[in-house]
């Protein structure tokens, strides 16, 4: 079916859906991974976000029930260069195409992924609108320009989970309550970690069931009292997607909490920085794929990590003198993580989870599980 896509900046791709009719707008960005795309595509991080992949074949092995980061496709769009509509492996259970039309997510091919992620790369990520319905360039581009900007957006209240939930057997299990310190049930035999949900992917939950840790996610908007009536060893800051900056009830309950052990993740990242007196900026196109090497300053090694974030802390303007730069990239110098010496927190802007990716920077989790043994 014929296809639109409009960028804010008046650039124009013709395209084909494979998935019928339909509209979706949002910030378009690129990712670079090879493989992952149904991880990529319940991902909460790319709430808000048309995705394009720069791997031209897509579909190829299908999806499943397991390869999943959360109940839900989070994406907007997904745009890709040749869609395989026959997959062939032994866990496909349905097609990408199925897939996608069942919640109502359009799908692209025949587009020119070289030439968007080229544009992309030059004038940054932008917004854009794709239709099947309106093809009128001046009018999709104009649709477009009238998008919100990803800056200012506080999209982690949309994505956070609504109710608390405990983490067991490789699945989330809703609570009625959690105000009582006898919810942990292997308190002593296992590390009791509260995580707050902005976004959280599954495969985080499952790194931090492995490391020994008893997980109880918790909505993103709950209060410091809340958490220390819960009396849990360690704080657990997850990713997500959207500006940090408006997320200002988040960034005061950190500070309240300081003291306990805290990891935080990409948006939790971003979240410490702000709460040690930092700022954040919106990088230029993001770093989003598989591929992305970090180099760690405490041992010299360069790991090859998996990464999703649009936004960054300065490095130049955390204010406190304790806090210690760890990791950065070796592709533009931004600030990849940070501990503090006085306090027992540690924050990567990676995912060490990496789901799909390599697995360079899974000792963060262990790192975790040191500091809560303090």
């Amino acid at each position: 079916m014929k296809t639109l896509l409009a960028l804010e900046d008046g650039r124009i791709f013709p395209c084909r859906s494979f998935t019928g009719p339909g509209e979706a707008w949002g910030e378009i960005v690129f990712n670079t991974g090879m493989t992952g795309y149904q991880e990529i595509l319940t991902d909460p991080s790319y709430r808000g976000q048309m995705v394009t992949m720069t791997y031209p074949l897509i579909g190829n092995y299908g999806v499943n029930a397991e390869d999943i980061e959360s109940d839900r496709i989070q994406v907007s769009a997904f745009l890709v260069r040749e869609y395989q509509q026959f997959p062939s492996n032994f866990r496909s259970a349905a097609t990408l195409g199925d897939y996608l039309k069942k919640q109502s997510i359009m799908g692209v091919e025949e587009l020119d992924t070289r030439a968007l992620t080229r544009h992309l790369r030059d004038s940054g990520a932008m917004r854009a609108f794709i239709s099947t319905e309106d093809l009128d360039p001046a009018s999709l581009v104009k649709r477009a320009r009238e998008i919100p900007s990803m800056v200012g957006q506080d999209l982690a209240k949309e994505v956070t989970t609504s109710v608390p939930y405990y983490w067991a057997d490789g699945r989330p299990q809703v609570m009625h309550s959690i105000s009582d310190s006898g919810i942990w049930k292997h308190r002593g035999k296992k590390h009791a970690v509260v995580a707050f949900d902005f976004g959280i992917k599954y495969n985080i939950l499952r790194c931090l069931d492995a490391a020994g840790c008893e997980v109880i996610v918790v909505p993103a908007s709950t209060n410091s009292d809340t958490v220390k009536a819960m009396r849990p060893d360690g704080i657990f800051l997850s990713n997500g997607p959207g500006d940090p900056e408006p997320v200002t009830y988040s960034i005061e309950t950190i500070r309240s909490l300081t003291g306990c052990p805290m990891f935080g993740i990409c948006l939790g990242h971003q979240l410490l920085g702000l709460a040690f007196g930092g700022k954040t900026y919106k990088l230029k196109f993001g770093h989003r794929g598989i591929n992305q090497p970090v180099k760690n300053l405490l041992t010299g090694r360069i790991e090859i990590t998996s990464q999703n974030h649009g936004f960054a802390v300065d490095a130049d303007t955390l204010g406190d003198a304790d806090l210690e730069i760890t990791h950065i990239n070796l592709n533009d110098n931004t600030l990849e993580g940070f501990r503090h010496k006085k306090y027992p927190v540690i924050a990567v802007q990676y995912h060490p989870e990496a789901s799909p990716g390599p697995h360079d920077a899974q000792y963060m989790f262990g790192e975790f599980v040191k500091l809560m043994k303090k």
